[in-house]
């Protein structure tokens, strides 16, 4: 039987966070070696989970190596890149001989030692495992994806879902590939295109137009005789590096033309949708006043700014400050404070508190606001999620819970962990009842979605500002490659013009 190594290394890197990212990060947040890797990630949602249920069915063995994954935040220090690189490229020695590397990525991962931190790690397992033996991975969808990621990998499968739902079928996809290309059935090579394109973040749904166009030309090129594979990656530009930007790839069996043509193919429909991809919003004041001039609830306020998920520290105050100054009623709104849920559990619960919460990361997201309020219960802040959700992990840990009932029957979760809100049993397993209030102040962009959007009476991204803000004109890059659309409005792209 074949012996197929399992890895995996995510962390979406944000250069403009204010949050560190040291070696310990990872550590704390989740690293499995070997055999507890697969008591983790056996049967999950998670790509990872997807590699081992394909092993079972494609008849190959899977060899557990190393995953770990961290929290979105700022870019890897030099140091703890390396050590976390060691770790990997350790474990993938130790298993050898290995007939297959399946690998789970990020994509948008940087270090500061190596701005392509996946693309570096890539190249570090083709240089341990030589040129003959296939390295398949898997990559989130917000990828920015390199041309050394492509060199170093016989192939690449993305998400096809924003939330990212899908991330198991991926899994089984490659498991697949890696099956037909170890049986001798199949030759994959690949090709990636890189137009000089931004896609907004805040029209990245793929259940709404114009997202769900992309993915319906991927569903087309999939259809093409000798194309085993095809993606589009809508890139990730929080992170400033070189290759930071939307891409197209395809796979075909033994045929580089064929490759190049869809990938090129993919590009070019993008291309020529791109002002659909332009986004205004509403700011905090009129995305409030219009929560709160609903009769019915709860609406859902998409922070965009202090969105978790990708990078923000997860303590703004912005709308909550709007949600008092409009004397607004029956919200709830989640922050990361670790120093007012200290004060809460060192008060008690049932008691009366008097403190100060929120925007204690940096300037970019409020002010620290002081609030009074009931403690209503302090709980452990995990939960666990049995349903497809995004980022495939199923478990959650925000740390100790403080739970405060403020005037007007508002609500402040107070967590101790940062954590992406991505499940309702992230409130459920305190005994809130979210679909029960008016307005759910909720931190991220399209992956609360699967969660939120069953209960929401309807759904407004805001836009808010930090290091997560939805214009990628508020931020000040260095790195890319290259002037980008729709940055600069006037450019072109071969086949099309301006």
């Amino acid at each position: 039987m074949k012996r197929v190594g399992i890895a995996g290394f995510l962390h979406e890197s944000n250069s403009y966070s204010p949050i560190p990212t040291p070696y310990q990060h990872f550590k704390d947040t989740n690293f499995t070696r070997a055999h507890a890797l697969l008591e983790r990630w056996e049967g999950t949602h998670h790509q990872l989970g997807g590699f081992l249920e394909g092993a079972r069915e494609y008849r190959f063995e899977p060899v557990p190596l190393l995953a770990t994954y961290g929290v979105p935040s700022a870019p890897i220090p030099g140091d703890s890149f390396e050590e976390l690189a060691a770790d990997l490229t350790g474990a993938l020695r130790a298993a050898l001989p290995l007939d297959g590397l399946l690998v789970a990525l990020h994509g948008a991962a940087v270090s500061e030692s190596y701005p392509d931190a996946d693309g570096e790690l890539a190249a570090r397992f083709r240089q341990v495992l030589g040129p003959r033996i296939p390295i398949l991975a898997v990559i989130d969808l917000h990828a920015n994806i390199s041309d050394k990621m492509a060199r170093n990998t016989d192939a690449i499968v993305v998400y096809r879902s924003n939330p990212h739902l899908d991330q198991r079928e991926r899994g089984l996809e490659a498991a697949d590939l890696m099956a037909r290309t170890l049986r001798g059935e199949i030759v994959p090579v690949q090709a990636l295109e890189r137009p000089p394109l931004l896609l907004n973040i805040t029209r990245q749904y793929t259940e709404e137009a114009p997202a769900r166009e992309l993915y319906r030309d991927v569903e087309s090129v999939l259809g093409w005789p000798g194309i085993l594979s095809a993606s589009t990656a809508m890139g990730f530009y929080y992170s400033d590096v070189e290759e930071m930007g939307a891409s197209f790839l395809a796979i075909a069996d033994g045929d580089k033309e064929l490759a190049r043509k869809a990938a090129r193919w993919l590009a070019e429909r993008a291309w020529q949708r791109r002002r659909e991809f332009l986004s205004d919003l509403p700011g905090p004041a009129e995305a409030v006043r219009s929560a709160a001039g609903e009769a019915q609830g709860p609406v859902v306020l998409l922070d965009v700014g202090d969105n978790v998920g990708g990078g923000s520290p997860g303590d703004s105050t912005i709308l909550l400050e709007e949600i008092l100054r409009q004397h607004a009623s029956e919200a709830l709104v989640s922050l990361y404070d670790p120093e007012a849920v200290s004060a809460c559990v060192q008060r008690g619960v049932r008691q009366s508190i008097e403190l100060t919460v929120g925007a204690r990361s940096d300037d970019l997201h409020g002010r620290p606001l002081r609030v009074k309020g009931r403690i209503r219960s302090i709980a452990d802040g995990c939960s666990t999620e049995s349903r497809p959700r995004h980022g495939g992990q199923g478990v959650f840990d925000q740390g100790v819970t403080a739970v405060l009932e403020t005037p007007r029957q508002n609500t402040l979760v107070l967590t101790s962990i940062r954590m992406a809100p991505r499940s309702l049993e992230q409130l459920w397993a305190l005994g809130l009842r979210p679909e029960k209030k008016k307005i759910l102040v909720v931190k991220g962009v399209v992956a609360p979605r699967a969660a939120y959007e069953p209960i929401a009476h309807r759904t407004i991204l805001v836009d808010t500002s930090g290091s997560t803000s939805a214009n990628p004109a508020h931020f000040s890059y260095r790195n890319v490659r290259r002037s980008l659309y729709p940055l600069e409005e006037n450019l072109t792209y071969p086949g099309h013009g301006a």
